[in-house]
């Protein structure tokens, strides 16, 4: 299903709480023209096609999220939450769409050849990892909207109350400096050779739910962070302690 059909399925549906509390599913407004301009101005992309016949009809979800979506979710805005994102090093070109309130965002990572909204990352502060999500914002909201009543859960709480903790705590398919020189792919090689020892690395070119890394393992600081222009390789810099500074090694 395309993300307009999901959204006018849903529209004017009961939502309740765990509380009890019901809630009826309302949007907020399309976006006029020059919004929708302004939107295309700062893409990297043309517009998909698919985004734009959502936001022709619709922006987002109306607010009082917060006890309808449990915990999870507190505003829902598809064409940007325009409160800037930051961590331009993994995604330079990144769309919020998804915020729990607490300073953690669902993000479109957007490059030259996307042609759809998509593909989408929870991007989470603590613990400070990057998430993969889904491929398709027509499933986000099918997720998103299974928060709204019983037995409330979804994907979207998987990722923000399980898979990011495991991220963290496992530190899953990260590779040495070592691993990317002798891996027979030209890019991560390429990637490697850019970096020198003391970095890690992470493929997410084909990931699955739960799929990421650990962005601020040894640091939340922009210059430990690279990624390998527009595609999904992404790398951070292990810190080297105080007495090997002091060696120069």
């Amino acid at each position: 299903m395309r993300p307009l059909d999901v959204i006018k399925e849903a529209e004017g549906t009961q939502l309740e709480d765990e509380s009890s509390t019901v809630t009826t599913l309302k949007l907020l407004p399309p976006l006029n023209d020059a919004e929708m301009r302004d939107l295309e101005s700062s893409l990297p992309c043309p517009l998909p096609a698919e985004a734009r016949e959502l936001f022709s009809y619709c922006r987002g979800l109306d607010g009082g999220l917060e006890g309808a979506f449990t915990d999870i979710v507190q505003e829902v805005e598809f064409s940007g939450l325009g409160d800037g994102f930051g961590l331009e090093e993994i995604f330079p070109h990144a769309v919020a769409i998804v915020h729990d309130g607490a300073g953690n965002f669902w993000v479109i990572d957007l490059v030259m050849d996307s042609t759809s909204w998509g593909p989408i990352f929870y991007a989470c502060h603590d613990p400070p990892v990057i998430v993969y999500q889904t491929d398709s914002l027509a499933h986000l909201i099918s997720q998103l909207l299974r928060l709204g009543n019983s037995p409330w859960e979804s994907e979207l709480a998987e990722v923000a109350d399980e898979r990011a903790g495991r991220v963290w705590l496992e530190n899953p398919g990260v590779m040495t400096h070592e691993q990317c020189l002798s891996s027979g792919d030209a890019d991560l090689e390429a990637f490697a050779r850019s970096l020198d020892e003391t970095w890690l690395f992470v493929d997410l070119r084909r990931p699955r739910l739960g799929d990421g890394f650990s962005w601020g393992r040894y640091g939340a600081r922009p210059d430990l962070l690279r990624r390998h222009g527009e595609t999904r390789l992404f790398a951070y810099q292990q810190q080297k302690s105080l007495w090997q500074r002091l060696l120069g090694r």
